[in-house]
């Protein structure tokens, strides 16, 4: 059974930084995909970054790029995510999802969030101006 658990999440101001951490258990593949997503409310998940096993080749939306980092302790079995210079159009809830049978040229776009077979329950960002 494979477990995604998120934290860190949290209310900062405008130009503030947080990292978010994903616990994950259970998971077996070796050629997998980790991303993190976001949902605000009245609009649909969007992908933020993904990173692949297997050399960790990193993809990122561009609202992100410069700004998030993504990155995994295969030792710990941890997923990070790494957020500066936060804007509040970055306030959402923020999901952990695995993607098993993955490659290091996996796009990220708006249909990948169906590619991603577990997620976590979510940790919420909130940036006030």
């Amino acid at each position: 059974q494979v477990q995604l658990v998120e934290s860190g999440g949290g209310s900062v101001q405008a130009g503030g930084s947080l990292r978010l951490s994903c616990a994950a258990s259970g998971y077996t593949s070796s050629n997998y995909c980790m991303g993190w997503f976001r949902q605000a409310p009245g609009k649909e998940r969007e992908g933020v970054a993904t990173i692949y096993s297997g050399g960790g080749s990193t993809r990122y939306a561009d609202s992100v790029k410069g700004r998030f980092t993504i990155s995994q302790d295969n030792a710990k079995n941890t997923l990070y995510l790494q957020m500066n210079s936060l804007k509040p159009e970055d306030t959402a809830m923020y999901y952990c999802a695995a993607r098993p049978d993955c490659w290091a040229g996996a796009p990220l776009d708006p249909y990948t969030r169906y590619t991603y077979a577990y997620w976590g329950r979510g940790t919420q960002v909130t940036v006030s101006s």
